[in-house]
């Protein structure tokens, strides 16, 4: 009974990611709000009533790949911030991880990109929370040192959102460049968290120079650029003083 509860499950599982694949694939060429529910269980093979045991509508497959989109960032910036002391580290293993997570999962980062300002007002929703949840995460990594210096704690949560945004505004600027080159990336679909979660070196960004060792010109230049805007922040925050 138990081995046939455990198939079962395991097949369960095998569509809910066969739907969630599916619909990034779709969602390639076209936003959440015009993408149809038969459109998705037609790629996958399933009748239309097979959806609703995964999920309550579009709207909820949607939030469930924000989940997985950005989960995994979540743990490389934990990492980062934990681990990198001086501004230029930092800077540096803050900008090869989001090309790390734009090269191994553009489709992810492209969903993110076109529904932050979506018409689908539950995935808005979601991916507020999420960078909300990653300013807070940054800010209490910051705070330690920028209290010590007289910072107040809104002060230092509006530093936390500039990083976070940057971010956002990086990866936005990656996907832009690889496009130049569609040689570059794999096909991004598949659940990042459980990759990064199942290899620590994912969560790190892989050794920088291999990393850089493939990329094109404008990958180049976008991280470059990324790098030289951290450091502008960076230079800032060392003569902020909290009115």
């Amino acid at each position: 009974m138990s081995h046939t509860l455990g198939a079962r499950q395991a097949q369960k599982l095998k569509t809910r990611r066969a739907l969630l694949d599916a619909g990034l694939r779709l969602l390639e060429d076209q936003s959440l709000s015009s993408l149809g529910l038969r459109e998705v269980t037609r790629v996958v093979g399933v009748a239309p009533a097979a959806f609703y045991r995964h999920f309550r509508d579009m709207s909820d497959l949607g939030v469930a790949l924000v989940e997985e989109s950005l989960g995994s960032l979540h743990a490389m910036v934990r990492v980062i911030l934990a681990e990198q002391d001086g501004d230029e580290e930092r800077i540096d293993a803050t900008v090869e991880a989001v090309a790390e997570h734009v090269r191994r999962y553009p489709a992810h980062v492209r969903f993110i990109a076109r529904e932050r300002h979506g018409g689908v007002r539950p995935v808005r929703e979601a991916i507020a929370a999420e960078l909300a949840r990653f300013t807070d995460e940054a800010a209490e990594a910051f705070a330690p040192q920028l209290t010590g210096e007289g910072w107040s704690p809104e002060d230092v949560r509006m530093l936390a959102q500039l990083y976070v945004d940057h971010m956002v505004m990086t990866a936005a600027a990656f996907l832009e460049a690889q496009t130049e080159d569609p040689g570059a990336g794999d096909p991004g679909v598949g659940d990042p968290e459980a990759v990064s979660a199942g290899d620590p070196e994912a969560v790190r960004a892989g050794d920088p120079e291999a990393v850089r060792a493939g990329d094109s010109e404008a990958v180049r230049r976008v991280a470059a650029t990324a790098r030289r805007q951290l450091l502008l922040i960076s230079l800032g925050r060392h003569h902020w003083r909290t009115a």
